[in-house]
C-alpha cells in the first residue's frame, strides 16, 4: 500500500453502492453526507481515504479515483450491529442530537465500538508517510484520535465532528464518557460547526479530566489541544453549474408544470430520520390546511426523505407514523389528481435535486437538531435568480450563517405555521434582498474556503491549505459523473 502526506478517515469510503457499467468507481453522494462535503477537495488534492464500503466481509480490492486512493476496512456482521448501528447510531447520535430519541446503552456496544475504531487507526496508521496529517471524521469514530497518537506519535491529527456535541449535563450519561473525551482530545485540532459544541468540551475536559483551558485550548497529558468552530459548507460552484445544465433546467419546468404553474410549492428534503423534524412540519401543514390558511388548490408541499439507517430499529416506526401521516393528510384534504403532499422515500440523484431546488417557492429545512445542514445552502446556491424563501430552523448550524432565512422554533408548531404562511406570502423585494445576502455568503465561505481554514489551522504552515483549489472549474468531470448526463 502506497503511503499519503493527507489520510481522511470516516466511516464510509465515498462510493456508489452500485458499481457503473464499466466498473468505474463514482462518488457517493447524499443530501447533507459529508462525501458531498469533501468532494470538491479530494478529487484534485492527492490523498489517501480510510473507510468501510459497506457490506460485510472482506474488504474489496477498490482502483483510484482520480487522485484519490482508497484503504477500505472490512467489517463483520457482528462488527456493524455493535459499532456502526449499536454504539454510532443508537447510542451516540441520539444523545449528541439533545436526546430527541432517547439513548440505549449496551456494554457489549462499546466493546465492539472501540475495536473497530482500533481497525481504523491502525489502517490509517499504515497508509501514512512519516509526518503525514491525519484527518479523522465523526463521531463513529471518536477514538481514533487517541489511538493515532499511540501508534503513530510523529502524524499530525486533526479530529472534524460534523454532528452537534452535546452540553455537559447530556455527555454525562454517557457509560464511557472519560474514554470517549480522550479519543477526541488525541487529536492537535478538534474542529466543530458551532462555538458553543467547543465550549461545551472545554468544561467536560475540566469536569472529567481535569484539564482547565479555555474554550479554544485545552491542556491535555503535557500538549494543547486547539479547538474551535469550523462550519463546513458545499461546493458552491458545483452547484450553480449543475443548476444551469439544459436538463436540470427542463425537468425543473416540468416539475413545475406537473405541481401545478399556479400553486406554492413547499420543498423539504432530507434523510429518514427523527432528527429532521418531518413529524412537526407535517403537522404544522396538515393544521393550515384544516383551518383554511392555505388550500390545496393553490398550495402543495414535496417531501423526500431519503433511506437511511433502514437495518436500526428506531427508524422503522419513524417511517410507519410518516407514511400513516401522508395518507392521513391526503385522505382529509387531497383531491383526485391533487393530493396535498407528494412523498417520495428514495434517493436521488444530484441533478434531480437540482431541479427540485429550482421548482420551490419555499424551501423547509426545519431539523430538532442539526449540526449543520448542507441542504440549506444548496438550495441558495442553486436558484438562478434571487427568488425563493428558505425556512430554517434555529437548531441547525446554518443558521448561524444564514441569518436572512426565515428563522423558526420547530418544536413550536404554531410558531411554524405562522412563518410558514410569512414565507409564502413575503414581498417579492424581501425575497430578493434575503436570497442575495445568503447567496454571497455561501459563494465567500464555501466548501474550499472551510478546507483551507481548518488545515490552516491544523499545521500552522500553510503547507495543507495550499494544496486545497483556489478555485473551482464550472464544469467537471464529476458533476458528469453524478447522474447528470442525460
Amino acid at each position: 500500500m502506497r503511503q499519503s502526506s493527507l489520510v481522511v478517515v470516516a466511516n464510509r469510503l465515498p462510493l456508489d453502492d452500485n458499481a457503473a457499467p464499466d466498473g468505474a468507481c463514482e462518488w457517493r453522494r447524499s443530501p447533507g453526507g459529508l462525501a458531498s462535503a469533501l468532494h470538491a477537495i479530494l478529487q484534485k488534492t492527492p490523498a489517501t481515504w480510510v473507510g468501510w464500503a459497506g457490506g460485510v466481509g472482506p474488504a474489496p480490492q477498490l482502483p483510484d479515483i482520480g487522485t484519490l486512493r482508497l484503504r477500505p476496512v472490512a467489517l463483520s456482521e457482528p462488527e456493524l450491529r455493535g459499532y456502526y448501528e449499536g454504539f454510532a447510531n443508537s447510542t451516540l447520535w441520539p444523545l449528541y442530537h439533545d436526546a430527541v430519541e432517547p439513548p440505549v446503552f449496551d456494554r457489549g456496544w462499546w466493546e465492539t465500538y472501540r475495536a473497530v475504531n482500533r481497525k481504523f487507526a491502525e489502517a490509517a496508521a499504515e497508509v501514512a508517510e512519516p509526518g503525514a496529517a491525519i484527518w479523522v471524521q465523526d463521531y463513529h469514530l471518536q477514538l481514533v484520535p487517541q489511538l493515532l497518537r499511540e501508534l503513530r506519535p510523529d502524524l499530525l491529527i486533526g479530529f472534524f465532528m460534523h454532528v452537534p456535541f452535546p452540553p455537559p449535563e447530556l455527555f454525562m450519561q454517557l457509560p464511557r464518557r472519560v474514554e470517549l473525551m480522550r479519543g477526541m482530545l488525541g487529536a492537535d485540532l478538534v474542529g466543530f460547526q458551532r462555538p458553543q459544541a467547543a465550549h461545551n468540551v472545554a468544561q467536560l475536559a475540566a469536569k472529567l479530566l481535569g484539564s482547565e483551558g479555555a474554550d479554544d485550548a485545552i491542556p491535555v497529558d503535557g500538549r494543547v489541544v486547539r479547538t474551535g468552530a469550523f462550519p463546513v459548507s458545499i461546493d458552491v460552484a458545483e452547484m450553480r453549474t449543475m443548476s444551469a445544465r439544459p436538463y436540470v433546467i427542463n425537468q425543473a419546468r416540468q416539475l413545475r408544470h406537473d405541481l401545478g404553474l399556479h400553486k406554492r410549492v413547499l420543498l423539504s428534503v432530507d434523510r429518514l430520520d427523527y432528527t429532521k423534524g418531518i413529524e412537526h412540519r407535517l403537522t404544522a401543514y396538515s393544521e393550515l390546511l384544516r383551518d383554511g390558511r392555505i388550500k390545496v388548490r393553490d398550495t402543495v408541499m414535496v417531501q423526500v426523505a431519503v433511506p437511511s439507517r433502514e437495518r436500526v430499529e428506531s427508524y422503522w416506526g419513524l417511517r410507519d407514523r410518516i407514511e400513516g401521516e401522508v395518507g392521513r393528510i391526503n385522505g382529509e384534504y387531497g383531491r383526485v389528481g391533487e393530493p396535498a403532499i407528494h412523498y417520495l422515500n428514495q434517493p436521488f440523484d444530484r441533478a434531480d435535486l437540482a431541479a427540485l431546488y429550482q421548482t420551490a417557492d419555499v424551501m423547509v429545512v426545519t431539523p430538532l437538531r442539526d449540526g449543520m445542514n448542507l441542504v440549506a445552502k444548496e438550495y441558495v446556491a442553486a436558484r438562478p435568480e434571487d427568488t425563493g424563501a428558505l425556512v430554517l430552523s434555529e437548531f441547525a448550524g446554518a443558521a448561524d450563517e444564514l441569518d436572512d432565512a426565515f428563522q423558526v422554533n420547530p418544536h413550536d408548531v404554531d410558531g411554524l405555521k405562522d412563518t410558514l404562511l410569512h414565507a409564502m406570502n413575503a414581498d417579492p423585494a424581501d425575497l430578493a434582498r434575503r436570497m442575495a445576502a445568503m447567496r454571497k455568503y455561501i459563494t465567500r465561505h464555501d466548501i474550499l474556503a472551510w478546507a483551507r481554514d481548518y488545515l490552516r489551522a491544523l499545521d500552522h504552515t500553510g503547507r495543507l491549505a495550499a494544496q486545497v483549489p483556489k478555485q473551482r472549474r464550472r464544469a467537471t468531470l464529476s458533476t458528469q459523473q453524478l447522474g447528470a448526463r442525460r
